[in-house]
């Protein structure tokens, strides 16, 4: 089970976004610098960002900033924003269990429902957490190092 690590690209950045858009023009490669990983990578996630209307892009002078407020994006907006699950979830199962086998005949029917429910759990506490709540934890840890 594994989340692509697109999600927390995308929190990055919009935590970037928040913290420094008003003193300084936030662009692709400031993201890069302070997430460490390729521009190309950070434009395709901004890119899944834009589409979902949680930033805007503008090559003038404002760079990139926030379209919405992050009281109003959740981890669960995010999670779907930048696709960081297939179609199947975050749980891929074994290929070919054996038909011959009664475990493995059996084991698809036995878990994927109880897979299904534990998604379905990540997915409503997602619902819960906004990116302003990371955002008010770095400016916490930011004050504590002052």
């Amino acid at each position: 089970m594994q989340i692509s690590s697109r999600f927390t690209i995308g929190v990055h950045i919009l935590a970037v976004i928040d913290y420094m858009s008003s003193t300084e023009k936030v662009t692709s490669s400031v993201l890069a610098g302070s997430i460490g990983v390729n521009p190309v990578i950070v434009r395709n996630v901004m890119g899944k960002l834009k589409e979902a209307g949680i930033i805007s892009i503008s090559q003038g002078r404002s760079g990139i900033t926030l379209a919405k407020d992050l009281e109003e994006v959740t981890f669960y907006d995010m999670y779907k924003a930048v696709d960081c699950v297939d179609e199947e979830g975050i749980f891929h199962f074994h290929e070919n269990p054996n038909p011959e086998c009664p475990i493995g005949r059996n084991i698809h029917r036995a878990m994927d429902g109880k897979l299904e429910q534990i998604q379905r759990c990540m997915e409503e506490e997602m619902k819960r957490i906004t990116v302003a709540d990371v955002t008010r934890d770095i400016r916490k840890e930011l004050e504590k190092n002052e």
